[in-house]
């Protein structure tokens, strides 16, 4: 029998950050754990143009509170989509509750996002949930 590792369902994703130290952080992080960065983006219409052109996504994880305006509206239209999002911010607002699957708290530990990444991947797969990263929490959407 051959032990490796599961299939991720989660592999192509969208950040949405709008300060760049932590935009290049994070790309540079997902893509060396073997995440495809689909892009990072620092605005709300670059995000919804990538969402919209129907370019293949697994996960957006986006800021709330971006330079030309909110990351509620990138989730919407993501959700619209049937992309699910996490929300990475310091300043949650519940009118996003209803737009994405999650949110990570700011600052935040590395380790802390890529296992969110793995709560989402197996909260959206309907296996068991395991104990939830620092500063991180479910949504009631799926």
């Amino acid at each position: 029998m051959f032990f490796g590792k599961k299939k991720r369902t989660i592999v192509r994703l969208l950040v949405v950050e709008d300060e760049p130290l932590i935009a290049f952080d994070t790309e540079h992080l997902l893509t060396d754990r073997g995440y495809d960065v689909v892009a990072t983006v620092d605005r709300v219409a670059a995000a919804i143009a990538l969402l919209e052109e129907g370019v293949k996504i697994d996960l957006v994880l986006v800021d709330m509170h971006l330079a030309d305006g909110s990351g509620i509206d990138v989730a919407r239209t993501a959700h619209g989509n049937g992309v699910p999002v996490m929300f990475v911010t310091g300043n949650f607002s519940v009118e996003a509750e209803h737009f994405g699957v999650a949110c990570l708290e700011k600052p935040y530990h590395q380790r802390d996002l890529l296992s969110a990444i793995e709560v989402i991947e197996a909260k959206l797969s309907g296996r068991k949930i395991g104990k939830l990263p620092g500063g991180f929490r479910l949504l009631g959407q799926a």
